[in-house]
């Protein structure tokens, strides 16, 4: 996974009036734990902002007061009208525990299906998964280009080294569905190939008739 770098400051004032104050600044208030105590901070919130709105996930190692901790993402709340970030949580990362994070699901490759009319179904934007730090990839990827109309690929499908998945195994995270188009095009075909077999029938009987 890619690394960013933040930085932050530590809060001097903790409580709403403090973090309202923040906010007033352009700061935006957070929370480090899982290191064994929990660091109260404030960071820019145009900085923040780059790291949230893109589909991509990262390590983030935030400095704060001298001090640098490598985290994840734990949690974000948001402003319920302006959609402003007011609040994170971030996890702190040890290279020997593993840790549980959301990766983007990535399609790679084309469908034969969706080719033949087949409409593509993608039920998850992220999959929850579980390992050490540097065996978590960017993302995770899936080859769909096997996939034809009524294929499937379930979470117990996804293999990858020092990866678990979490959730239903047997849940389809990607499937490729029949659609109005396929199926107008597989009567088509049927159809062209009926007029076909009667034409050659037609031929047959010309024939005999001439040999008369």
């Amino acid at each position: 996974m890619k690394v960013k770098s933040l930085s932050g400051s530590p809060r001097e004032n903790v409580g709403s009036k403090g973090a309202k104050a923040l906010r007033q600044e352009g700061r935006v208030p957070g929370v480090i734990y899982g290191n064994g105590e929990n660091i109260h901070f404030h960071v820019k919130e145009t900085d923040f902002n780059k790291l949230i709105n893109t589909p991509e996930v990262y390590f983030i190692n935030i400095e704060i007061d001298g001090k640098e901790y490598k985290s994840i993402i734990k949690d974000m709340q948001f402003h319920p009208v302006t959609d402003r970030c007011v609040h994170i949580d971030l996890l702190a990362v040890a290279d020997d525990k593993q840790v549980q994070i959301a990766l983007p699901l990535i399609l790679e490759g084309s469908s034969p299906g969706v080719l033949n009319g087949g409409k593509l179904r993608k039920n998850y934007r992220k999959i929850k998964v579980k390992a050490l730090p540097a065996a978590l990839p960017e993302n995770i990827t899936v080859d769909i280009s096997t996939l034809k109309i009524g294929d499937f690929v379930r979470l117990g499908d996804i293999d990858i080294k020092g990866l678990t998945i979490i959730g239903d195994l047997r849940d389809v995270c990607v499937s490729v569905k029949t659609s109005r188009v396929a199926v107008v095009k597989e009567e088509e075909e049927v159809t062209e190939g009926e007029e076909g077999a009667e034409g050659e029938e037609g031929e047959k009987k010309e024939g005999e008739d001439s040999k008369e």
